[in-house]
């Protein structure tokens, strides 16, 4: 694991050995243990629960800019019929408006499971300096599982990554979502 990654061991905090300093600012105060994470994803679990009751992938984002959520958004491929409307993608789209700058320089972008490509890649050329998420995908990770797409250092920018942050709680919403669309006969 680099020093552009994080992940936090079973018991729920950085393991002290990984606890590098923060990008942009300088600031690595959101990689102390003792950081409040548990705020800002469990309105990432909201969203995801509000895609869940949408029959859309639970999964939910939020990104944060100065301590205040400036976007919030879930899932909606099923409902858009978009391919590309993930969480992820949807709150950077808030996240520049309500900046009025597509450079989200100084955001937090919390997120229930890890990205796909095509949201980290998104969130390279957004800027957005720190993801946090939730749970791994072993089938599409994008930021440690698969890929290190966040990190790769022949890109122009790299963000910060925090996983396992409410792993447990991310995990579970993602699985009673598909029983549920196993015992209904769906993929």
């Amino acid at each position: 694991m680099s020093d552009a990654d994080q992940e936090l061991g079973d018991e729920g905090r950085l393991r002290p050995q990984e606890a590098s300093p923060g990008a942009g600012s300088g600031d690595d105060s959101y990689l102390h243990p003792l950081f409040p994470h548990d705020v800002y994803m469990r309105q990432a679990l909201a969203e995801a629960e509000a895609a869940f009751d949408e029959d859309e992938v639970p999964v939910g984002a939020v990104i944060v800019h100065q301590g205040r959520i400036i976007a919030a958004a879930h899932n909606q491929r099923e409902t858009l019929q978009d391919p590309t409307a993930h969480a992820e993608m949807i709150a950077i789209t808030q996240a520049a408006e309500s900046l009025g700058s597509w450079r989200l320089i100084d955001c937090l972008l919390y997120v229930t499971l890890e990205p796909c490509p095509m949201c980290a890649g998104a969130i390279v050329q957004a800027r957005i300096p720190v993801v946090i998420y939730g749970t791994t995908d072993p089938k599409g990770g994008a930021c440690h599982t698969l890929y290190q797409i966040t990190s790769d250092t022949r890109l122009n920018h790299q963000c910060q990554v925090l996983g396992g942050v409410m792993r447990d709680e991310s995990k579970a919403i993602l699985q009673r979502f598909f029983a549920k669309q196993r015992a209904l006969g769906k993929k």
